[in-house]
């Protein structure tokens, strides 16, 4: 199975320096207040349904609005950034009948970002820049029922998840993504879906991208929205040789460093984090000031449990050039080495003796 030359490129970058992933899409898109007529352009003009609200759709009616976008976080200084997909699978689409253009959606974003980052590659030789292709969890969950009465109700199958994310992975690769970005994951089951589907894709393609990981700690519980503490969901998922696990979203720097910390520990692979800047206000926004969150993580980097680092909700390029500029003094955190031992996990992890 071959690789290509960017993942050579990604290693070696990342064992100089702490990378740099992209900040929030959506709060980016917010800026620009798009109407329905905004998100519908000429091609669905005459759509049976609303489509305001739906992001990845404005790859296809807004290119240049999300390319912009892109660049803007490159400029920042980003090493990778994610494509606009988050939600550009089929179980999502649905909410929109728009089933039928996953495929072309993951496919252009692909090369919108690609686009974007071929463009700084040649101004910036020497700072390669990478396309991570965001797969997201759904908006539904394979471990816990939706309906109170009735806890064995599943409204989604692992085969379901598994064929949704085939698509969107295969397209995300043909387009050109050097990277295969399974990020907030609230449930395991869907991300070890996700994990299946991208496997069975490089044995398609006979191709080898790295795959980071990305879950998220929903409260100050700790856990997952499945359960898991972030040690146990790292030995659920370590069986695809990430090349990165980490969390992101929920939470902000403050409360998400302590389980970093937990993951820096036991994982043999690096470590990546892009929290929120801050928790949402009363109105649903983020306070958060760019020199607030970088002075909030530099001691992540300093510390030595960090290798990616970037935002979530509420970050911009402004938040992403404060984070570059306050981690570029650090080395990369050194990847654990463990004793071989066997490592399970249900809610809590199991570590024989």
């Amino acid at each position: 199975m071959k690789r290509l030359p960017s993942y050579a490129a990604l290693e070696k970058a990342a064992s100089e320096r702490i990378l740099i992933i992209d900040g929030a899409m959506g709060t980016m898109i917010q800026r620009h207040k798009l109407e329905e007529a905004d998100y519908r352009g000429p091609r669905f003009a005459d759509w049976s349904r609303d489509v305001k609200g739906n992001n990845d759709l404005l790859v296809l009616t807004q290119p240049k609005i999300i390319q912009d976008i892109h660049e803007q976080y490159l400029a920042a200084g980003a090493d990778i950034i994610e494509t606009n997909t988050f939600n550009a699978q089929v179980i999502s689409m649905a909410d929109y009948g728009m089933e039928a253009l996953a495929y072309e959606i993951n496919f252009e974003a692909a090369k919108l970002a690609r686009a974007a980052c071929d463009k700084y590659n040649k101004l910036t030789p020497d700072k390669p820049r990478f396309v991570a292709g965001a797969v997201g969890p759904t908006n539904r969950t394979a471990s816990i029922s939706p309906q109170v009465n009735d806890p064995g109700f599943r409204n989604t199958s692992f085969d379901e998840l598994r064929e949704a994310y085939t698509e969107q992975v295969r397209a995300l690769v043909k387009g050109g993504s050097d990277i295969i970005l399974i990020e907030t994951i609230f449930d395991t089951l869907n991300a070890k879906a996700a994990g299946f589907a991208t496997l069975d894709v490089f044995d398609e393609l006979d191709l080898e991208l790295p795959i980071m990981l990305s879950g998220t700690i929903t409260d100050r519980s700790g856990r997952t929205l499945s359960g898991q503490t972030a040690e146990a969901f790292y030995y659920s998922m370590r069986h695809l040789k990430p090349f990165s696990v980490g969390l992101n979203c929920a939470l902000g720097a403050e409360l998400m460093r302590p389980y970093i910390a937990e993951l820096a520990q036991v994982a043999e692979c690096r470590i990546s984090a892009y929290p929120n800047a801050g928790l949402p206000n009363a109105m649903g926004e983020y306070d958060e000031t760019p020199d607030d969150m970088a002075c909030k993580t530099e001691p992540w980097a300093k510390d030595g449990l960090i290798n990616i680092m970037g935002g979530c909700c509420g970050s911009t390029p402004d938040h992403i050039a404060h984070i570059a500029e306050h981690v570029k003094a650090y080395p990369p955190r050194k990847v654990t080495k463990l004793t071989p031992k066997m490592r399970l996990s249900g809610l809590e992890p199991f570590v024989g003796g």
